[in-house]
């Protein structure tokens, strides 16, 4: 059933500032964040220490008045420890499910990469389909319900790459770089950077959330934008640069995304630049560079570039 909760625009713009304040320097992430909170989509963030990431989820945790809990992921790390255990009760004489800490809203997975492949994938039932199962019984998760997962892409010792099939369960994958010189000065003049953070107060509840979930569903999209990304897919499936091109979840994450960026900036239609801003953030990292691609540029670095060249021979539908 639809939400009759209404949340006027205002309110989205005071979160969307109450965010800026505390994570300077880095604006174009935190509107992607809520792009994919509202598009209900994941949020991967790269980034070297130090640069905002873990600051940004615990930032949107406040922002919003819903359950938020961290998982600092390692190396012995087990899915139990994310997901929760069956234990036997001697006084009811059967087994109880206690709840692991994804049953939140907000999920912290800092260090996602740290973590074994098996506990990885511990995630994936839930990311996708908003409910684990364990011991055979299927237990929905709380609504609403976002992943912020952090990585390092610098340090490799002793991590684990996320699979492809994991990184599709990612609305979105952004950097997180070093903020400019001026963005840098704001942060060192602003000596009580860990006290704004803690004075941010709820802007938006678990219902106004799902009621612009809702809303966002209703942005409309004209079938000229529906063939512009369907064009755009279907170059990555067949370009010699890439092995693996986006999948149609991919496609569909496009289109959320595309009708929740619209909503942020206040519309209640999509445009071509919606598509075309998100088209890297939404599908560098699911396509899979092939050998043929010859550039000194990182992996990842070489996947938006041949999305770019890709963007430029799609025509933009007027």
């Amino acid at each position: 059933m639809a939400s009759t909760v209404q949340v006027a625009p205002e309110r989205v713009i005071q979160l969307e500032s109450a965010l800026r304040s505390v994570i300077r320097g880095q604006d174009h992430v935190v509107r992607f964040a809520l792009v994919c909170l509202f598009a209900r989509g994941h949020l991967l963030i790269e980034g070297v220490p130090g640069v905002g990431k873990t600051t940004l989820a615990h930032a949107i945790a406040r922002g919003l008045d819903c359950e938020f809990q961290r998982l600092q992921f390692t190396s012995d790390m087990l899915p139990s420890d994310v997901l929760g255990i069956s234990i036997y009760s001697a006084a009811e004489q059967k087994f109880e499910f206690k709840h692991g800490p994804v049953f939140t809203n907000i999920l912290l997975a800092d260090e996602i990469n740290r973590t074994t492949p098996k506990t990885q994938s511990a995630l994936l039932e839930a990311m996708n389909e908003s409910q684990v199962t364990v011991d055979g019984h299927a237990y929905t998760l709380p609504q609403p319900f976002l992943v912020i997962a952090t990585q390092n892409p610098i340090e490799h010792h002793g991590t684990y790459p996320l699979p492809e099939s994991q990184m599709d369960r990612f609305l979105m994958r952004l950097p997180m770089t070093y903020p400019s010189a001026e963005s840098e000065r704001e942060i060192l003049r602003a000596e009580a950077g860990a006290a704004r953070l803690d004075d941010l107060r709820p802007v938006l509840s678990a219902a106004d959330v799902i009621a612009i979930q809702n809303d966002v569903t209703r942005v409309h999209v004209d079938d000229s934008l529906v063939e512009y990304a369907l064009a755009i897919v279907g170059k990555t499936r067949v370009s010699a640069y890439l092995s693996l091109g986006v999948s149609p979840r991919g496609t569909l994450m496009l289109y959320r995304a595309a009708q929740a960026l619209a909503f942020v900036d206040g519309r209640d239609f999509a445009t071509p630049e919606d598509f075309k801003t998100l088209a890297i953030p939404v599908f560098a990292h699911r396509v899979v560079v092939g050998g043929r691609y010859s550039s000194t540029l990182k992996k990842s670095e070489q996947a938006e570039q041949i999305l770019r060249d890709i963007l430029e021979t799609v025509p933009v539908p007027v």
